[in-house]
């Protein structure tokens, strides 16, 4: 869990810091949709053309998105349920519970140490736990290997995304494709690593909205509207390929300067990282970069969570802070892999974390994206294992007219 303290209930209105007054929408409150709270009713008219959209989802859609009308158990007519009914959440995303059953890996595939406990163990000795391996070049072909086969899976779940579908069936799509990927046909597939990797229940996170990482899919169906970011990892032949992007929901999304402001902005402050990236550059270098471009859409970046060495280990070192002025030591040299994963958010860069304890959500319930690849530094510069494809879903989005 987050250390912050406890949030107040802020208020709904676009770009609004206000903490919310007792003032509730009155169709929201005919729904039976709750927490839609304002400051003011000066603050809910101006906000009215963006909020009513909520009212025109289907009844079936909405029993996803927003709390049962029974949280504490299952509801009678959905048997869905939100598992946290007391818990103070930022921002309008709800759980929506019960989670579906584990799902299984064949045992002829390989698993990391970690796919049975839920306990990592590779990385864990103290003894030169800050060193940063630096890959072969037999050991850089492997993750060639498993970050190319990364990025099919997650242009495949990509290009299932849709209004209407849950991020269960998301989950369900990543755990089947990776568990086919293979380089050839006498070969193991691959494993999804976030799968039990300190007890997560999933094969990928989902990340909707507010939410900043590590987003657990479950029955809640996409809206048009929404934005979610998909973090997919695979493990194959003993390495791991780390990637993830934010994609629009619909063409709402697009639509919504906001959300394209910040979606479009995380995704040029990866870019602009990336171009700083060859033997020499302090690892400390990424974050002031990111940060003087994020501020110029004026976003904040998240602190909390960093890029990491990645190879035969999930997380390793370098840790590569996102924002400026941090301290990390160390420089890049040939042979190392690494990611680069900012958190661009549209308010502040505080976050907190649900009862769970894996899903992140910015403190204000301002909307948050994330781009990630992970990074070979070569002899004259690097090298995107991640790249995408020239036919992969998703890509910049122009900005839309602001009223």
């Amino acid at each position: 869990m987050s250390d912050e303290p406890p949030t107040k209930r802020k208020c709904l209105g676009a770009d609004c810091d206000n903490d919310a007054s007792s003032l509730q929408c009155p169709k929201c409150l005919n729904l039976g949709i709750k927490d839609s709270y304002f400051c003011s009713q000066d603050c809910f008219k101006k906000n009215w053309n963006t909020h009513k959209s909520m009212h025109k989802q289907e009844n079936s859609i909405l029993d996803h998105l927003f709390p049962p009308k029974v949280v504490s158990k299952p509801d009678p007519d959905t048997g869905y349920f939100n598992p946290f009914p007391t818990y103070n959440f930022s921002g309008p995303l709800r759980p929506v519970y019960p989670l579906s059953p584990k799902r299984e890996v064949p045992k002829s595939i390989p698993h990391p140490d970690y796919a049975e406990d839920g306990v990592p163990k590779l990385g864990r000795s103290l003894v030169r736990a800050n060193k940063v391996e630096q890959l072969d070049a037999k050991a850089q072909d492997g993750m060639r290997k498993v970050c190319r086969l990364a990025r099919e899976v997650l242009d495949i779940a990509a290009a299932a995304l849709r209004p209407g579908i849950t991020t269960d069936e998301i989950d369900e799509i990543v755990h089947k494709a990776c568990i086919e990927r293979n380089v050839r046909a006498s070969a193991a597939s691959s494993y999804p690593s976030p799968l039990n990797y300190n007890h997560f229940p999933k094969s990928v996170c989902t990340s909707v909205n507010e939410v900043i990482c590590h987003g657990i899919p479950d029955k809640r169906v996409l809206l048009d509207g929404d934005i979610v970011n998909l973090d997919v990892t695979l493990y194959h032949e003993g390495f791991h390929g780390d990637l993830n992007e934010t994609y629009y929901v619909g063409d709402r999304a697009k639509a919504d300067p906001d959300t394209v402001r910040v979606t479009e902005a995380a995704r040029e402050c990866l870019e602009e990282a990336i171009k700083l990236v060859k033997p020499g550059t302090l690892f400390r270098e990424f974050g002031n970069v990111i940060e003087k471009h994020a501020k110029s859409k004026n976003c904040s970046v998240i602190r909390t969570y960093v890029g990491h060495g990645i190879n035969r280990i999930f997380h390793c070192p370098p840790n590569i802070p996102h924002y400026a002025k941090n301290k990390a030591v160390g420089e890049c040299k040939p042979g190392m892999t690494f990611t680069i994963e900012p958190m661009i958010a549209l308010g502040k860069y505080r976050d907190m974390t649900w009862p769970d304890n894996w899903t992140s959500t910015t403190i204000d319930g301002k909307r948050t994206a994330q781009f990630e690849h992970t990074l070979l530094v070569t002899e004259t510069g690097v090298e995107v294992l991640t790249a995408r494809l020239p036919n992969s879903p998703g890509g910049p989005v122009p900005m839309p007219p602001t009223n």
